[in-house]
């Protein structure tokens, strides 16, 4: 029972109730300006920089910023001036969507409504600063392939040697059993190798390079997940052009620069092409494993960090010696 207890807490603590303050200027619609300018000196709020108006049952109709409120006429009423539609959410709402709402309308704090949309309170702006921090620290770790269990495992630079293992082992046992296989991979190219050594100059470059275009992908998925509201694929279309335009770049800078050094042309167009494939690829995973996981229900962080760079690796060797295989002789 007390585990139950403890993580319906730790649930409280991720949603729009941890942070909620209830003292806030209200005013009715069909109140004037002046009624409610009147009526603000003398009371203590909690969050003052927005009056919300609601009905006589508490039900939230509007919202206007003080600054509008008082460049307004004082004979003009609320109803006039109001701010709607306007964002809102319930108490259960998960504190990054909260964070992410007030970014995406522009607003400093974020109303809470019950099931009726009787206002409730708000979310302030210090509450959303620290949300966004928390929230960031947090995809880091996960970036990073480390989990957590609760709450204080966001110190984990803090805890002990062998917590700080148990929390990154995992996802690092994934990364080893990858690159098992991407031993296997070059393996079944010793012939390939054995011919032409200068074949294997090239594996750490083109898997770093396909690393780091998807560790970009992944870091801008992640946050943009939760801010964007365009198709979903129209965002692969363009996460997929991209890779094209940063591939052929790379390519087009390493083509002549292998030709070059190395007196081998084949060797350069199957390089640059590698660069190309491998580099459109790691754009489309970077993307998808974040986008599936949100799907799912669960953090889009844990798409990215070891377990993409698993996916990434294997696929650009199995890229490249593909193309070496078909080009080089």
């Amino acid at each position: 029972m007390q585990n139950s207890h403890s993580h319906l807490q730790n649930s409280q603590r991720e949603t729009a109730a941890r942070h909620l303050v209830k003292r806030v200027p209200t005013g009715n619609p069909d109140e004037t300006v002046a009624s409610v300018l009147e009526r603000l000196p003398g009371n203590v709020f909690d969050y003052a920089d927005t009056v919300y108006v609601v009905d006589e049952i508490n039900t939230l109709i509007g919202m206007i910023p003080m600054p509008r409120l008082l460049a307004a006429a004082p004979h003009q009423y609320l109803h006039d001036i109001l701010r709607k539609p306007f964002p809102a959410v319930h108490t259960g709402a998960d504190q990054e969507t909260v964070a992410s709402l007030a970014i995406v309308n522009g607003i400093a704090a974020v109303p809470v409504v019950d099931g009726q949309q009787r206002l409730l309170g708000v979310v302030p702006p210090q509450a959303l600063l620290e949300v966004l921090r928390h929230e960031h620290v947090e995809d880091l770790h996960r970036f990073a392939g480390i989990r957590h269990y609760n709450l204080q495992a966001r110190t984990a630079i803090e805890a002990s040697p062998i917590r700080r293992a148990r929390d990154r082992l995992p996802w690092l046992l994934v990364g080893l059993a990858g690159s098992v296989l991407a031993t296997y991979i070059m393996a079944q190219f010793e012939s390939a190798l054995q011919s032409q050594m200068a074949i294997a100059f090239f594996v750490p470059g083109l898997v770093y390079m396909a690393d780091a275009i998807g560790t970009q992908t992944e870091a801008i998925t992640v946050r943009g997940l939760s801010l964007s509201r365009g198709p979903v694929g129209a965002l692969i279309a363009g996460e997929l052009r991209t890779g094209i335009i940063i591939g052929l770049a790379l390519g087009g800078l390493t083509f002549p620069a292998v030709w070059l050094i190395f007196d081998n042309f084949q060797l350069a167009l199957a390089v640059s092409l590698a660069l190309l494939v491998a580099g459109s690829a790691a754009t489309t995973i970077g993307f998808l494993f974040p986008w599936i996981l949100s799907r799912l229900g669960k953090d889009p962080a844990f798409g990215s960090g070891p377990l993409a760079t698993v996916v990434q690796d294997v696929l650009s060797l199995i890229v490249y010696f593909f193309i070496i295989s078909l080009i080089v002789q």
